[in-house]
């Protein structure tokens, strides 16, 4: 970004702070049942920051991990039973030493959702990448296969004034440029864009204009099921 708008950049990040009242976590279990449940479940598990954490929803069966249990259910014809570890405002750092010893094993998938609150951070690209590659390998021990999103676009971001959103958006893609190497290093991981779910239909966004609605996460889940070998 040209250096003259960062002045710009300051004044809008105080502006969002002060005024952009983010939603909630999800309420209700984390954990649940997706299909039949005669059949051999597949198993599942999301952990992450406030996406994994369902800010935006009422309870995490509207939100990613439910979503994501049923499309895959409708893809595998299987059960699947899911869990969710999320905190609000967690970066990679809090997710690897905080929220990764609470994950089962013996999992089939394991999907990561983090990477904003490192870019709202202003983490380097090599504190994520070091955090990154530590929690990837931890959830390739605990799964078949993982899934690393990537971070959201945020100059789509209804809540954000544009330059800032531009300013984040390009932190952003330098840090999902790390996570695509970091899973080509680990042959069990896979990288899925966030930018799949584009453009954002009208309700992609819940209340705060911040973190997806139920549509919102509906939508990404469909995103990164398609994207899973499985």
């Amino acid at each position: 970004m040209n250096p003259l708008l960062l002045p710009i950049v300051a004044v809008q990040g105080t502006w969002a702070r002060a005024f952009t009242k983010l939603a909630p976590p999800a309420n209700g279990p984390t954990n649940g049942t997706a299909g039949d449940a005669s059949v051999p479940p597949m198993q599942i598990a999301v952990v992450g920051e406030s996406t994994a954490a369902g800010c935006g929803v009422d309870t995490h069966d509207e939100g990613f991990p439910g979503s994501l249990a049923r499309e895959l259910v409708t893809r595998t014809r299987r059960s699947v039973t899911w869990e969710v570890v999320g905190q609000h405002a967690a970066t990679a750092r809090r997710i690897r030493y905080r929220l990764l010893p609470r994950l089962g094993e013996g999992l089939d998938v394991a999907v990561l959702l983090a990477g904003s609150n490192d870019v709202l951070a202003r983490r380097t690209a090599e504190e994520w990448g070091n955090d990154l590659a530590a929690i990837v390998d931890d959830l390739a021990r605990r799964a078949k296969h993982v899934a690393v999103t990537g971070i959201p676009p945020f100059d789509v971001f209804p809540s954000l004034p544009t330059t800032l959103g531009r300013y984040l958006a390009e932190r952003a893609s330098a840090l999902d440029e790390v996570s695509r190497q970091v899973c080509a290093e680990q042959p069990r991981a896979t990288w899925i864009s966030s930018s799949d779910m584009l453009p954002a239909p009208p309700g992609f966004f819940g209340r705060d204009r911040f973190h997806p609605s139920a549509l919102g996460y509906r939508l990404w889940a469909q995103a990164v099921a398609a994207d899973l070998p499985l």
